[in-house]
């Protein structure tokens, strides 16, 4: 008996389970595993032997999931200590997977799962343990490297850019208008807030200002370019990532929440629309502005997925369990794009330990000079992420979504 089992980590998406549900549909087509396993909380519930087992799912359980958001598996932010250090940890996990006959292990994550991927395939050739660690992408954040870009960006950038729309709209219903902040998020990288250059009524952007982690942010320069956009219009909307910096490096958050890390070290982050919104009041532009913090909504959003981010976060899924059948450990499935018009990708592989622990940052290239927009090169990367709609099972109304966790 030959088994197989899969996990989720990091902060959710809206499309995470499709690529779960790739890994089984692609299992069922090619029945080169006996059982494909489900880890409930990634690597922490899995040391816990909090295991199912997902062979178990019908097909219409596995549509379903396909079109639920969140990770239904659970999710963790767990860092493994370096084996060098002590390896109980990695005995311990590799007893587990002996015990259940299980061969592989696909980890669905970001940056910081890739480092759990490199780590886990790195300690086994070293000590000739015969497993095999693949990594699946995933993070609205698009920041993994060699990675055209990952599932879950496409839909939460068609949120984003949705949400703009929207809420333009209804920011400017008055004769005295005034300046409305989005803040989106993005610790380090801006391609989230980026995406609502897409928003446009009559053929014309909506946003006046988007500042990124990336650009060139001036609180001087900030003040005097929403005060002339203000005085010459009445209104102004900004979208700003959360990960805005001042000149020094400094981040422009809530300072009550600097103190406030995850287990990866990552510093907690909001607050920047709230701080930018007391910015302006306090230089007496005007005191009619309005902030909206966007918060998880961003992540989790399946009734405005993208169906292309679906299909594709089902393709990595797939293409991983392919990976394993041709024998491949220590590997990342990435995206290459092939061309945007129509547009075209396909999957390759990339080794895991590349995109652990570093940033795919949005081209300054693509931020106009003054550093507070986006020019039409990035227009032209986002838009193909974008389209098409789920067709959702609708129950009483509402979506009707599954939790594997309380199956």
């Amino acid at each position: 008996m030959k088994n197989c089992i899969v996990a989720q980590s990091g902060g959710p998406t809206s499309v995470i389970n499709s690529s779960v549900v790739g890994v089984v549909i692609g299992n069922k087509e090619i029945k080169h595993y006996d059982n494909v396993y489900g880890g409930i909380n990634g690597i922490e519930g899995i040391l816990q032997n909090r295991i199912i087992n997902l062979s178990e799912l019908t097909d219409e359980d596995l549509e379903l999931l396909k079109y639920t958001p969140s990770s239904a598996l659970g999710s963790c932010r767990y860092r493994m200590k370096d084996f060098t250090i002590s390896d109980q940890e990695y005995l311990k996990f590799f007893q587990i997977l002996d015990e259940l006959d299980i061969q592989t292990f696909f980890y669905i994550g970001g940056n910081d799962s890739m480092d759990t991927v490199s780590k886990l395939s790195k300690y086994a050739e070293l000590k000739g343990i015969d497993k095999q660690i693949i990594g699946i992408p995933k993070t609205i954040d698009n920041d993994l490297l060699y990675t055209d870009h990952t599932p879950g960006y496409g839909s939460a950038a068609k949120y984003i850019a949705t949400a703009t729309l929207e809420t333009y709209l209804d920011s400017s219903v008055y004769s005295n208008n005034g300046i409305f902040i989005l803040e989106v998020m993005g610790r380090s990288a801006g391609w989230l807030a980026a995406s609502a250059v897409l928003a446009e009524i009559n053929g014309q952007p909506v946003v006046d200002f988007i500042y990124l982690p990336e650009g060139k942010f001036s609180k001087e320069q900030f003040l005097n370019e929403v005060n002339d956009k203000f005085q010459k219009k009445n209104k102004v909307y900004i979208v700003v990532s959360e990960g805005l910096k001042d000149e020094t490096g400094e981040y422009l958050f809530n300072t009550a929440n600097s103190n406030i890390h995850d287990g990866f070290s990552h510093v907690q982050l909001g607050g920047v629309g709230k701080y930018l919104e007391r910015l302006i009041v306090e230089n007496r532009i005007t005191s009619r502005v309005k902030t909206l913090e966007l918060g998880v909504t961003q992540r989790c959003a399946m009734h405005l997925a993208s169906m292309t981010d679906i299909e594709e976060a089902y393709l990595v899924g797939k293409d991983a369990l392919k990976c394993s059948v041709q024998g491949y450990t220590g590997f990342m499935v990435g995206i290459r794009r092939l061309q945007n018009n129509p547009y075209r990708i396909e999957t390759y592989k990339v080794e895991a330990s590349k995109v652990a622990n570093n940033i795919k940052y949005f081209p300054k290239q693509w931020i106009t000079p003054e550093g507070n927009n986006i020019t039409p090169e990035a227009v032209e990367y986002i838009s193909p992420l974008i389209m098409g709609e789920p067709n959702l099972l609708i129950k009483k109304g509402l979506p009707k979504y599954m939790d594997l966790k309380v199956k």
